[in-house]
């Protein structure tokens, strides 16, 4: 094993509800074992990186209701090519080599679920996500 994959496996948070079982799919599996921990390590980069993304659109996002800021995020993710392959980036830098030869076999599928797991984490934390206040001149 590689010092760089020795490395990235170390720092992977560990998911007690992410089952591995014989009878799973190679994208279940990959899922669980891979995704999942990526992307939780991720999540503070993924606020501070989906905040960004409100600021460059205006704070369009702040002026909306709980329900359309919902529809927001989604679009945001399946819709925006370019912040979507951002948010892609960020999980693949973290493979091993050993994951992306995995994940090149089926990287249609593989990116539906982690495009899916993203949003539902962003969706999770959207109270993270509320108008910043304005500073008053003194």
């Amino acid at each position: 094993m590689t010092t760089r994959t020795k490395s990235l496996l170390s720092i992977r948070p560990v998911i007690s509800s992410a089952k591995i079982y014989d009878s799973m799919s190679s994208d279940e599996l990959f899922q669980n074992k891979t995704l999942r921990p990526i992307i939780k390590m991720q999540n503070d980069l993924f606020l501070v990186v989906f905040r960004n993304y409100i600021k460059k659109h205006k704070n369009v996002f702040y002026e909306l209701s709980q329900t359309k800021q919902l529809s927001y995020i989604e679009n945001a993710i399946h819709k925006d090519m370019k912040f979507r392959n951002s948010l892609k980036g960020m999980i693949i830098g973290q493979f091993t080599e050993e994951e992306y030869a995995i994940y090149i076999q089926n990287s249609s599928a593989l990116n539906k679920r982690m495009m899916n797991i993203v949003k539902e984490r962003l969706i999770d934390n959207i109270q993270a996500f509320t108008k910043p206040e304005v500073l008053k001149a003194v």
